[in-house]
């Protein structure tokens, strides 16, 4: 038995497009299936080194929920490349003025760190509404 190895011209023509609701989901949950998929690894032609996974779209992200107490202590942070530019926002705070933000983030710390991750994370659209633009891409229903 051989060993398939997926071309990268292969693994781009077979590329699906899966709609995910987040509502009332745990964060964990919908980031690490959705991490899954963006890699590739449900397909059978899953290659580590080729970038193999489908896009993704996550709808109803403002709705997303943390368990515990973890919803008063999680901080977003980023800096501006200045001195004392270290800039923070709480998951309270995000949901409401970037509600894509928690899922982006939480997808992104579960792909590859390196140029395959960075386009990975290119094929995922995050919506804080339960409404998206991609229809024309016929996006089927991920059950998580």
């Amino acid at each position: 038995m051989k060993t398939f190895v997926a071309k990268p011209l292969q693994a781009q023509a077979d590329r699906k497009w899966w709609v995910v609701d987040a509502q009332g989901q745990p964060l964990g949950r919908v980031a690490s299936k959705v991490a899954a998929v963006l890699r590739g690894k449900h397909k059978p032609t899953f290659t580590p080194h080729v970038d193999t996974g489908d896009f993704v779209i996550v709808i109803n992200a403002s709705k997303v929920k943390l368990t515990g107490s973890k919803a008063d202590a999680k901080r977003y942070y980023r800096h501006t490349s200045y001195p004392g530019g270290i800039k923070s926002i709480g998951f309270a705070e995000a949901i409401v003025s970037k509600p894509a933000l928690p899922v982006e983030a939480a997808v992104k710390g579960m792909l590859p760190k390196n140029v395959l991750g960075r386009q990975m994370i290119t094929k995922l659209k995050v919506y804080g509404g339960a409404e998206h633009p991609h229809l024309a891409q016929k996006p089927q229903t991920l059950a998580l």
